[in-house]
């Protein structure tokens, strides 16, 4: 190995993200030419979009006597959809919980970029650049949207509170998600549609430096309209780099914007697996039985 490429495989041995590459020794031949860094680039780049952003690794939570996660493994990756599904009680919302610190887990990983993190609190999750959109949405009608964006994380003046800024990073946001159908930022929550209300939501997620966005169905009392224009949303955060998980009952709305499928099947990961490795039938398979047949997974 030529001086040059071990220090590549030095500086990337560095980095979990990149440890597959560094593992694959760097060698060039006498009289070969190396490369150059434009090749290195693209391998980096390729492994660092097929290595998840948040791993979760064997874990388990219970209350009192029941055992609510079984030793659940949950992968999700930037520039991704990764659609959470299961019947009710089969741990979503649980699972979702431990993610924002909300829940404790007795056991089990989290790996935040190849890293070990530890999440004792919703503090920490923010931290990391995790956020959660709530199926209540958790907003106040009687304030703009402005207001709302920054509920509780106000940007101040000296004494008072810095509208023009807060203004125009609203406005940068919004149009960064390419949402036209708010007709102005200024105009009260009481006054929009489920799907403005839900854009609003997703928004005020995404403006604080997120790099995962969790949704907590999303759709659930929306129109066919307003569905399409929160899914070609949900599809704009994940062309964006995002890594978007998608907690939906509606494998329509699944399988029309997901990446990757994980299937939870009391209390236990069924399967996680490839959007086009599978059909509807199989994950409703997976999501009332626990297994499917020619699909992979813990029950499968």
């Amino acid at each position: 190995m030529s001086v040059w490429a071990s220090k590549i495989s030095a500086q990337l041995t560095e980095s979990n993200k990149f440890r597959k590459f560094a593992e694959n020794e760097i060698s060039f031949g006498p009289g070969v030419k190396s490369p150059g860094p434009k090749f290195f680039l693209l391998e980096l780049e390729e492994i660092a979009v097929s290595s998840p952003i948040l791993s979760l690794r064997g874990v388990n939570k219970s209350f009192g006597p029941v055992n609510v996660l079984k030793g659940v493994d949950f992968d999700t990756y930037a520039g991704k959809v990764t659609a959470l599904v299961g019947d009710n009680g089969a741990g979503k919302s649980t699972l979702i919980k431990c993610i924002a610190g909300i829940y404790t887990p007795e056991s089990g990983e989290f790996l935040f970029d190849g890293k070990k993190v530890e999440i004792n609190g919703p503090r920490d999750a923010t931290e990391l650049g995790i956020e959660i959109v709530y199926q209540d949405l958790a907003l106040c009608d009687n304030l703009d949207i402005v207001h709302n964006m920054f509920l509780g994380r106000e940007q101040k003046k000296g004494r008072v509170l810095n509208e023009t800024s807060m203004e125009a990073l609203a406005r940068k946001t919004l149009d960064g998600l390419s949402v036209r159908t708010v007709k102005s930022i200024r105009q009260t929550v009481a006054s929009l549609s489920g799907g403005q209300r839900q854009t609003v939501a997703i928004a005020r997620a995404v403006l604080w430096n997120s790099k995962v966005v969790i949704l907590d169905e999303p759709t659930a009392a929306l129109g066919v309209a307003q569905t399409e224009q929160v899914l070609n949303l949900v599809r704009r955060l994940a062309d964006n780099g995002l890594a978007v998980v998608l907690i939906s009952h509606n494998l329509n709305d699944v399988f029309e914007v997901a990446d990757n499928i994980a299937a939870l099947y009391l209390g236990q990961m069924a399967a996680q697996v490839e959007k086009k490795d599978v059909k509807p039938q199989q994950i409703i398979e997976l999501i009332t039985t626990g297994k499917s047949a020619g699909v992979s997974g813990v029950n499968a």
